[in-house]
């Protein structure tokens, strides 16, 4: 991965729904790899609502390595996403096409809950199965939608139960035991890398973990009613993650960090920033002065909707990129650049306006060519790109792209 302003942007897209790449099959992209959904369960970030998505494979019997159809509410990831993330599978053809880079790769390594939770299956009817996920949150998968299962209830409630996890599943005196039985064939290939490696992570966050972990409503009233349960839960895991990514940093060079939030909705934050300046700065600037002292200074920020607001916040607090940068959500990452010179921006191509065709893309690209001039920018579709998009319309959007990250800007 490249911030330096004397390299061109990666080429990367940040993903697609399974529907879009099926209707993209259809339509004209070749289809040499289909996207594969990981079946076994491995660290909670990288499967996570792995139950969800392969059940009626496995109820219907089907054996290791068949190929399960894409859900259309899956998400594929495009290379800008780490992987592997969510039980979400890899997009290959669309990035041999337009001979994209490497996807990023998350180090394999338990950094939430060990041991995790037991999958359970609650309940299933002709519509919906109800199941309890490896983060111990009861969940409910639409069957016919088939998008992300919707958390019912929660693992952590009060005191009595942050306690019990926090002894059960969070100790600092095990770490090692969240290393993978084949640490020392994997610490081979991170050594010998041609693809950006990173730590972090989904669900990991200041803000997104406590939301994964309590609902987000439930935070919300959390921060004003429990806060010392708030900030007990917020020490707990950075204690955690700097004890992991100080054995893995001890063991290999990490390019990156990655901080999953979403804490912004489509017309402004989530939180205050009274909220942010109380439950999040030092938490952050924990982590960050630690990544720093490491000597990893990539460290991004994932957040959806309008995060205007929370910018500034984010900078002070040490994180120095953010994504995708939705441009629906009414992020102007050429506004954002002026207003932010030091800040690493990554998305920000607004994905439901490429359907509208050459003239259309041929616009909103032309201020692209600013920013990739100015360097710290890697553009890409600000989320997974709808299935609406033609596949035609894609293709010439990030044909177009593409030329103009090889000539640094130049339409």
């Amino acid at each position: 991965m490249s911030f330096n302003k004397n390299v061109s942007a990666v080429k990367w897209e940040f993903g697609y729904w399974g529907s879009t790449i099926k209707n993209w099959y259809n339509q004209g992209l070749p289809e040499k790899k289909y996207p594969k959904i990981p079946t076994k369960i491995t660290t909670l970030s990288a499967t996570l609502y792995t139950t969800a998505w392969t059940y009626i494979w496995e109820k219907k019997g089907a054996i290791e390595n068949e190929r399960i159809e894409l859900p259309n509410g899956i998400g594929v990831w495009g290379g800008a996403v780490y992987w592997p993330n969510q039980g979400f599978p890899i997009d290959n053809d669309v990035a041999e096409y337009f001979n994209f880079d490497k996807v990023q790769i998350l180090v394999k390594v338990e950094q939430l809950f060990y041991p995790k939770f037991e999958i359970k299956i609650l309940g299933e009817d002709s519509k919906t199965v109800t199941y309890i996920d490896l983060d111990g949150v009861e969940r409910t998968f639409l069957k016919n939608e088939a998008t992300i299962p919707t958390s019912m209830k929660w693992p952590i409630k009060d005191w009595e139960t942050w306690n019990k996890i926090k002894e059960e599943r969070l100790s600092l005196d095990n770490i090692s035991k969240r290393f993978p039985d084949n640490w020392e064939k994997l610490l081979k290939i991170y050594r010998n890398r041609d693809f950006v490696l990173t730590l972090g992570g989904y669900p990991l966050g200041i803000f997104g973990t406590l939301a994964h972990l309590l609902g987000y409503e439930n935070l919300f009233f959390y921060y004003y009613d429990k806060p010392d349960l708030i900030k007990d839960m917020l020490e707990t895991f950075t204690d955690l993650w700097i004890a992991i990514w100080e054995e893995v940093i001890s063991q290999v060079d990490i390019d990156c960090v990655n901080i999953w939030e979403d804490v912004s909705s489509g017309t402004a934050s989530m939180v205050s920033p009274a909220i942010f300046k109380e439950f999040m700065t030092p938490y952050y600037k924990k982590l960050t002065d630690f990544l720093r002292s490491k000597d990893i200074n990539i460290i991004l920020l994932d957040t959806d909707g309008d995060c205007n607001e929370l910018i500034p916040l984010f900078l002070d607090a040490g994180i120095t990129g953010l994504y995708p940068m939705e441009a629906s959500a009414g992020m102007d990452v050429l506004a954002a650049r002026k207003k932010y010179p030091g800040l690493q921006i990554l998305g920000g191509i607004p994905k439901s306006k490429i359907l509208l065709g050459k003239k259309e893309i041929d616009r909103f690209l032309e201020p692209i060519g600013q920013l990739l001039k100015s360097g710290g920018y890697i553009p890409y579709g600000d989320h997974l790109i709808p299935p609406e998009v033609p596949w035609e319309d894609f293709k010439y959007y990030r044909e177009k792209l593409n030329c103009m990250i090889d000539k640094k800007g130049s339409l």
